[in-house]
């Protein structure tokens, strides 16, 4: 059996469910602007999109209009006192992270996220991850491939034998850039309109009880 030398995931919406403590904090803003508070559901949709997104979702607006910083800045200022109160591992990643314990394969987050609001996050509730590797690191963002072939290095792995798991195209698109075998799965925040299957990656899957069975046998000929 060959397994992979490393797996790496996306942050938001594939390894950990962060809208609850994005839902918190938008709703601060939108309260503080008296406009009427948003529902998680329709949160988890526009997540994936960030703080940008987010805002121009909540409010209608683009970041040319003149309030878009000031709004930006404010559900950050929210976002970084409550990060973790409710951010967790989606429900029954803990049997994948518990066989890369098992079988000493390192694993690490690459994400879009800033390393201010990514690292006390994974400090708490993720400490055995091997490499974090955010925006402040990389001259370019994903989709391009730079994070993921720094985070291989860091772990001392050739890109063509690691996993790279994610619920948006830019992350298939990263990982294929790399040259890494891809997951996309379905239990992020993806937009209704947008189709996985088109994305082209390796393996497309629902539910994370299905992701062991692809670590242990990606490379197995």
């Amino acid at each position: 059996m060959t397994l992979p030398q490393a797996v790496f995931f996306d942050l938001d919406g594939t390894l950990l469910d962060t809208a609850p403590d994005f839902h918190t904090a938008v709703n601060r803003v939108l309260e503080a602007e008296q406009q009427a508070l948003l529902d998680i559901e329709t949160l988890r949709g526009w997540v994936t999109n960030g703080s940008v997104g987010i805002i121009q979702s909540a409010f209608g607006i683009e970041q040319e209009h003149p309030d878009f910083s000031r709004l930006r800045q404010a559900l950050l200022g929210h976002y970084v006192n409550c990060l973790t109160e409710k951010t967790r591992v989606f429900s029954g990643l803990e049997q994948t992270i518990e066989l890369l314990r098992e079988k000493t394969i390192p694993w690490g987050v690459v994400t879009n996220k800033p390393v201010k609001f990514a690292q006390p996050i994974i400090d708490l509730l993720t400490p055995d991850c091997a490499a974090l590797i955010c925006p402040d690191h990389v001259q370019q963002t994903k989709p391009d491939p730079e994070g993921l072939l720094i985070a291989a290095r860091q772990l001392n792995a050739r890109p063509e034998v690691c996993i790279y798991v994610g619920d948006h195209e830019r992350d298939i698109q990263a990982g294929k850039g790399a040259n890494m075998k891809t997951v996309a799965v379905e239990w992020g925040y993806i937009d209704t309109e947008t189709s996985p299957e088109s994305w082209g990656a390796d393996y497309l899957i629902q539910t994370p009880n299905q992701l062991p069975d692809i670590i242990l046998n990606a490379f197995t000929n």
